[in-house]
Parts: C-alpha cells; sequence; structure tokens
C-alpha cells in the first residue's frame, strides 16, 4: 500500500492507496480526514506505513467499538487498576455501552453518539457516577486507540463530562447507633453480625477491609488491629474455583495498623471465644491465626453482598430504611470530627492517601491514633451508660 496527504478545501485527508479491487479491476482508495496542519497529518501517514511495514496495520473499517473497548479492559484496566474497578468497568460496559454504541465502527464513533448515549443515561435514572465511569471507559479505551493510531481522534475530548453530583450524607447519631447495636445484638437471626457491624461502627473500616480481617491480624494487647488486604468477590473464578479472594490495598496508605476501642476488643473476644465453642460442638477445628474474623463457621468467608443484604433488611426491620452499611463509616469520622480529633488522625485510621483536609498534616504517631478511638469509646460510654468490662491482654 501507499499513501499520500491531500489537501482538499482547506483541510488534509489521508488517502491510502490499497490497490485494484481483484472483481472489477478498479483501484481502491481508502479516504481518512484529519484535523489539523499538513506536517501532522504527514506524521500520521508515516504511522500508518510504519504498521503496515511491521504487519501491525488493522483498517479502521475493520475495528469495532465493542472490540477495542474489551480489549482496552483486558490490556490495560484489568493489569493497572483495581479488581474491583475492572468488575465494575465491565458491568458498565456490557449494560449500558455495549447495547448502544458496540457494533458500531471504532473510526466512524462520533463525539455526538457518545453525548446522546450519557444524556439518555442520565435521562433513565442512571445515577452520575455511573455515567461518568462509563464516560471514563469510553475515553480511556478510545485514548488508548488514538495513541496505537487505530483513530484520527478521540471523539470522547469533545463530550462534555457529567459533573460530580454529592449526595447528602446520613450520618447516625449515637441514639442510633446504641437502638442498631442493641437490637443486632439480641436479635437471633442478626446476632452473627453484630461482631462485625459493631467493629465496621467503631473503627470506619471499609466492608472488604473488616471481611479481610484474620485473627492473626488481631492484637488485644495493644487495641490495635492489621490492615493488609481487603475480601472481594470476583465475576471469574480463579484457577481453583473460588469467586472470593484477597486484593492488597490500593494505596500505601490503605495499609496500616488501626486503633481499636475497648469495647470493640470485648465484643471481638467473646466473639472469637463463641467461635471456637460451636466449632468444637461441630467436630471442626479451632481457630488459627490465618481464619477470618468474620465468617461462616466453616470457616468460608461471607459474601460481600450477603453482608450489605443483611444490613439492609435488618435496618428496615428496625424502622431506619435508608441507613446504609458504608454509613457506619461516615458516622465515626463524623463524630470524631464533632468532638476535636484532627482531620488527620482520622485519615490516618480510615486509610485516606490524601485529601484537601489533611494534606497539610505529614506525620501521624500511633500514640495520637490511640486517643481517637479512646475519644470515641468516651463518646459511646457517654451515650450508653453502660460499663463494659476491660478486655484480657491475650486472645486464649
Amino acid at each position: 500500500m501507499r499513501g499520500t496527504v491531500v489537501n482538499r478545501h482547506g483541510h488534509f485527508s489521508i488517502v491510502i492507496d490499497e490497490g485494484k479491487d481483484p472483481v472489477t479491476g478498479k483501484r481502491r482508495q481508502r479516504w481518512i480526514a484529519t484535523k489539523g496542519s499538513k506536517p501532522e497529518a504527514e506524521a500520521q501517514l508515516n504511522e500508518m506505513m510504519r504498521d503496515l511495514q511491521h504487519g501491525t496495520f488493522v483498517k479502521p473499517a475493520k475495528i469495532m467499538v465493542r472490540d477495542y473497548v474489551n480489549h482496552w479492559l483486558d490490556t490495560y484496566v484489568k493489569h493497572n487498576l483495581s479488581s474491583s474497578t475492572n468488575q465494575n468497568y465491565r458491568l458498565i460496559t456490557r449494560k449500558h455501552i455495549l447495547p448502544t454504541l458496540g457494533n458500531m465502527v471504532l473510526s466512524e464513533l462520533k463525539a455526538q453518539m457518545i453525548q446522546n448515549l450519557e444524556n439518555q443515561k442520565l435521562e433513565s435514572g442512571l445515577s452520575h457516577s455511573s455515567v461518568i465511569k462509563l464516560h471514563n471507559i469510553l475515553h480511556g479505551s478510545l485514548q488508548q486507540a488514538l495513541i496505537a493510531g487505530k483513530i484520527l481522534n478521540n471523539p470522547c475530548d469533545g463530550v462534555k463530562r457529567p459533573k460530580e453530583q454529592y449526595k447528602e450524607i446520613n450520618i447516625m447519631s449515637m441514639d442510633t447507633i446504641h437502638q442498631l447495636l442493641d437490637k443486632a445484638k439480641t436479635d437471633q437471626y442478626y446476632r452473627p453480625y453484630y461482631p462485625l457491624w459493631l467493629t465496621s461502627i467503631h473503627t470506619g473500616l471499609r466492608r472488604g477491609e473488616d471481611m479481610g480481617i484474620k485473627w492473626g491480624e488481631v492484637n488485644l494487647l495493644d487495641l490495635t488491629i492489621s490492615i493488609n488486604h481487603s475480601l472481594y468477590y470476583q465475576d471469574v473464578p480463579d484457577e481453583n474455583g473460588e469467586r472470593i479472594a484477597l486484593k492488597a490495598p490500593k494505596t500505601k496508605s490503605s495499609r496500616r495498623v488501626i486503633s481499636i476501642t475497648p469495647s470493640n476488643a470485648v465484643v471481638l473476644r467473646e466473639h472469637y471465644q463463641k467461635t471456637n465453642e460451636d466449632r468444637k460442638s461441630l467436630g471442626l477445628p479451632l481457630l488459627t491465626d490465618d481464619d477470618f474474623v468474620f465468617c461462616h463457621l466453616n470457616g468460608k468467608p461471607y459474601l460481600p453482598n450477603t453482608i450489605t443484604h443483611a444490613w439492609g433488611a435488618f435496618v428496615r426491620k428496625c424502622g431506619m430504611p435508608g441507613v446504609r452499611l458504608h454509613d457506619c463509616r461516615h458516622a465515626y469520622a463524623t463524630h470524631l470530627i464533632a468532638n476535636g480529633v484532627p482531620a488527620a488522625i482520622i485519615a490516618k485510621q480510615l486509610g485516606h492517601s490524601s485529601t484537601r483536609m489533611t494534606d497539610r498534616y505529614t506525620h501521624i504517631s500511633q500514640e495520637m491514633q490511640r486517643k481517637a478511638a479512646a475519644t470515641f469509646e468516651a463518646v459511646f460510654k457517654s451515650t450508653s451508660g453502660q460499663n463494659q468490662r476491660m478486655p484480657p491482654n491475650v486472645v486464649e
């Protein structure tokens, strides 16, 4: 093949000579419109010619949107972003991008088509955050196609990205926290989740972090828990057929040692003892350091969504619909801020890598984290009027 750059009415186009048609004998040419100057068009032509010489050139008309988006998910997202982001991007692609744009030719995709899709999704009730992810998927995959020379411009550059919309956070009062924990502790069905939910409220941990804790990472002597990984559900099972997996924290600050309240330690020790008693009665081996803290009696971890759905059903039963499990994290941070704990200390406990609130703080000591946990304990006790016994120094 040969190529040239042609000026048509002040705009430059690349013309690829594809030789004669074997049926009609007529010469075939492919015209590709470009944006920019003649040198820029010539540079694009040279890149195409290099691809031809190396056998890597693919005709734009032969690449479909579905193929290239999936290619980007497999070659970039899978290896560079978190497992949960990978799964979320694939779900959005499958449900919201491919049904409308999947069969489009990649080089024929226009900005207005993408804008129309995003507008339609917003009007249909899809959340702003999901539409923003949809936009990011298309922009990322098309940008890779542009770099690879498969398209001559990224149509997403001409699309107005939806603005972030921050929902009002539902902050549980201490009265609400006590009501929920008291009911969970005595409810026959939800009692097994009580230690997990209390830990969520007393630490502000994310769901996956809570569920990924192993007994060897709990130190009741120092009142600390080491957060080394997060538990998640994968759409595609691994080589052993397992769908539950552990992943490393996304950032260095997410891998951390947090301080826990004495009340939390009491509940964890009781949970440890009761679990061992139940396992012994069933003829199961006793707990080891490698066992999950929150799991089924046989040691198998809960499905993450099982915990979320159980919480949702529980709060509805308590007459408090709309209170999400993640609101435990918000409540933890908010009550500490309200009682004067520095934002940087809270960020350390929560595993935030950087926030506008905490950029000026650089060094947080373990002792300051202990004080944060002690503050939460004091507020918790002052609103309950109950005297919790202190935990033992070690798990027996």
